[in-house]
This record gives structure tokens, C-alpha cells and sequence, in this order.
């Protein structure tokens, strides 16, 4: 089978399309046929041999696929076989034909719903999902979502105006603004301005997708009572708030979202909002697989917006 390799840590030409053995289901496994793979910024930092994981190589990058299941392992119902799903391949393994994954990591795709938006939506919706559901909104409350023309970012947009709040999408340069501002940000603020914080304005909930200099000024930005939540490091760095610090402002920084079955549960959430017309994930670049450096290096330009998918 075709499958992109990283056999070196570097920029995204180290990512090199070429032949693996194909992958046979064991028992309790199943093989999907895959076709598309999604891309996380991540994946781009832990190829550059940073970011949040360390990884062994050679390895076949990737975390998240869509496909039809074509074989079904030992003890496996036979019933799967044909039906579309998608999943988490465990952290690797995702860039390629065909992959092996255990039966009940699967989600099966709902009727009405496209095979590639329930990729775009199987990582981030869950992590949407997970952070609305831990910020506990009010409705009228304000709430600012860094990263707003991202994957993750469009869909708390969504998610929170669904909740009642009033959104402040904050992101970086007049086009993204602009998406953000059209897919249903009350305001769109430009972080590439100095004055980005004045007019973003007090808010009640941070979520905080980019860390160093923009997340700390993020947890300026709120009241007391305030909640900050921290799950990514765009910028290369985690925001750095002491607990003592919150405690002074009385923030709460929220930084788990609840473990495998409360994950599980939010994955199907999100693909059943998405397969009702209420979850709308964006799809903004599509590469082929051979092209997958190509992807990383326009992620990596911050040229972006919404999800990018590898069609295989």
C-alpha cells in the first residue's frame, strides 16, 4: 500500500510518500479502507521534533481516518464489514491506504452525514464538544475562542453560540477575521494587532487553543468567576498561569476534559450534531496523500482556516 513515512525530524519535506506492508486485521480488529486522513497542527510540531509527544522513528504519521471497513479480524461481528467509519488510529499510522484498528475504537458514520466531514469532525468535534461541555456557559455570557478559524476553534464558536453565549473569535490577520466574523462570531478580533485585547473586552470563559503570549493575555481578559481552559500550544508554548494567580483573579483554569468514555460519549455527540445540520465543520484545503508535506507546510504557514484533509 501508499503511505507517507517520517523517518527524520525536519520540515515538511521530511514527510516522503512511498510503499508499507499492508496492514491484517487480529483478533478483535478490523482493516479499513481509508479515505481521508485528517491533519492536526500538531502532527506538524511533532514532525518538526517538538510539540506535546515524542514518537519513534520511522513511523507513519497520523491520527485520524475515515474509510469503509473492508475485513473484520477473529471474534469481530462480520456485520461491520462495508460500513463507513471513522477513528483514532492511536497515534499513528493514519497518512496511508489502509489501516488496522480495534473493532471497538470504530464510530460508525450516521446516515446524511459526508464520509470527509465526519473526518473533519471525529478530533476536533470531540474537543469542541468536551471543552463547551466543561466551560459550563451561561447563556449571555461572553466568551473569547483563540484559534477561531481553525478546526477546533470554528466548531466552540458554534458550539458556544449554541450555548447562549456572545462569541469573541480571536485570530490572526483580516482573512481569517473575516471567516471567523461569517461563520457566527458576535465579534472577530485580529491577535496580530497590538490592541487585539481592548477590543476583545472582558469576557467569562478563555479557551485557550494557543498558549504563550496570546493565552496569558487571554486570562487578562477575565472577570471573576471567570473560567480559562488550555488544551493546545499553537504557538509552541503552553500559557503559564499559577494556580496562585488564578486564585487571585478567582479564574478556575480548567486543563482535563473528562477520560476515555466521557471522550467516547462526546465523539458521538458532535458526529450526531453534524449529521443534524448543527454542527458544521469547514473544510478549508484537501491534499492528495502523496502530497502530504505540501499540507504540513501550508498548516505550518499559518495559511489556513477550518480542517485539512489528506484524500487517499
Amino acid at each position: 500500500m501508499r503511505a507517507v513515512w517520517l523517518k527524520e525530524f525536519g520540515g515538511p519535506e521530511v514527510l516522503v510518500a512511498g510503499d508499507a506492508p499492508d496492514p491484517v486485521p487480529a483478533a478483535g480488529q478490523v482493516l479499513i479502507e481509508v479515505a481521508y486522513a485528517n491533519i492536526t497542527f500538531v502532527e506538524t510540531q511533532v514532525r518538526a521534533g517538538g510539540g506535546p509527544f515524542r514518537v519513534e522513528l520511522p513511523m507513519i504519521p497520523g491520527n485520524g481516518v475515515g474509510g469503509v471497513i473492508s475485513t473484520v479480524g477473529e471474534g469481530v461481528d462480520r456485520g461491520l464489514a462495508g460500513k463507513r467509519v471513522v477513528t483514532s488510529t492511536g497515534g499513528s499510522g493514519a497518512y496511508a491506504q489502509r489501516v488496522v484498528v480495534a473493532a471497538d475504537a470504530v464510530f460508525e458514520v450516521p446516515d446524511g452525514l459526508a464520509l470527509d466531514a465526519a473526518v473533519a469532525i471525529l478530533a476536533d468535534g470531540r474537543t469542541a464538544t468536551a471543552l463547551v461541555t466543561a466551560a459550563r456557559i451561561k447563556p449571555g455570557e461572553r466568551v473569547v475562542v483563540e484559534a477561531a478559524a481553525g478546526g477546533v476553534g470554528g466548531l466552540v464558536v458554534q458550539l458556544a453560540k449554541a450555548a447562549g453565549a456572545e462569541v469573541v473569535g480571536a485570530a490572526g490577520g483580516p482573512a481569517k477575521t473575516e471567516h471567523v466574523r461569517a461563520r457566527g462570531a458576535d465579534l472577530a478580533v485580529d491577535y496580530r494587532e497590538p490592541d487585539w485585547a481592548a477590543k476583545a473586552g472582558e469576557v467569562d470563559v478563555v479557551f485557550d487553543g494557543v498558549g504563550g503570549e496570546i493565552g496569558t493575555t487571554s486570562f487578562g481578559l477575565l472577570r471573576p468567576g471567570g473560567r480559562m481552559l488550555i488544551f493546545g500550544l499553537s504557538s509552541g508554548v503552553w500559557t503559564e498561569v499559577s494556580e496562585e494567580d488564578a486564585a487571585a483573579r478567582g479564574v478556575t483554569v480548567i486543563r482535563q476534559f473528562g477520560g476515555p468514555a466521557e471522550m467516547r460519549a462526546f465523539t458521538e455527540s458532535a458526529l450526531a450534531e453534524a449529521a443534524a445540520g448543527r454542527l458544521e465543520p469547514v473544510i478549508g484545503q484537501r491534499f492528495p496523500l502523496d502530497r502530504a508535506a505540501d499540507a504540513h507546510a501550508v498548516m505550518q504557514s499559518r495559511g489556513t482556516v477550518g480542517k485539512t484533509l489528506l484524500e487517499v
